[in-house]
């Protein structure tokens, strides 16, 4: 006797739900872990135990514990990728890098352990990242480099290397993730708060468009 179909479409709702579920327990307790101990030092039982589940459903659902690191470093990048995809000559510079610096800063603070853990990774040599370092992050950056070129053909700002100034970006605003311990223990916070991000956006925008010579667009100028 065959199941209602009513039924079995809520069944198989009820099963997506406890599969995305547990998914996001699972990549929430990794993240910690290989955070604190690195892709070395964390286990895969060790990850079950911080997310409440059977070692057996981490693997169920993630394959291995390699597959689950780098889906986690994969999902870090994507973040912060997603900040950029879709910029282009015709948009306001200042705009830009100013929004980029604030959604990087909020990243960085609300995912402070994805941050740590691609920081690890780099430090580390980069074990699990070459293929992706050397193909589609490349290909990313020199296509986002492009756009800061052609700003400063227009006269929208100087022409600066545009690569170094994604690197500047990147570090400057995952500093306060990475590093957090130093600058807590430096400014004697106990936190980094909603108004310290947007004091660290407010400063880290003024050096870099300054720096950089942004200019606003004129009215009437034509791409």
């Amino acid at each position: 006797m065959t199941s209602p179909p009513c039924t079995a479409k809520s069944s198989a709702i009820s099963k997506d739900a406890t599969r995305a579920h547990n998914e996001q327990l699972i990549l929430a307790a990794a993240e910690r872990i290989f955070a604190r101990h690195g892709y070395r030092g964390a286990s895969v039982q060790a990850i079950a135990e911080a997310a409440g589940l059977p070692k057996s459903n981490v693997l169920y659902y993630m394959g291995s514990k390699q597959a689950l690191y780098v889906r986690l470093l994969a999902r870090m990048m994507q973040r912060w990728n997603a900040l950029l995809d879709d910029i282009s000559v015709e948009d306001d510079p200042a705009e830009v890098l100013t929004a980029f610096i604030r959604r990087k800063m909020q990243l960085s603070l609300r995912y402070p352990e994805g941050s740590r853990l691609f920081a690890a990774e780099i430090l580390g040599g980069a074990p699990f990242l070459q293929e992706y370092l050397n193909g589609e992050l490349r290909d990313w950056v020199e296509s986002r480099a492009r756009v800061f070129e052609q700003w400063a053909e227009r006269g929208l700002m100087d022409p600066v290397n545009p690569v170094w100034l994604i690197f500047l970006i990147w570090s400057s605003t995952q500093h306060y993730a990475d590093f957090e311990a130093q600058v807590l223990g430096i400014t004697g916070k106990e936190t980094i708060s909603e108004e310290d991000i947007e004091d660290i956006t407010r400063f880290l925008s003024r050096i870099v468009l300054k720096g950089c010579g942004v200019r606003r667009p004129h009215p009437h100028q034509q791409v």
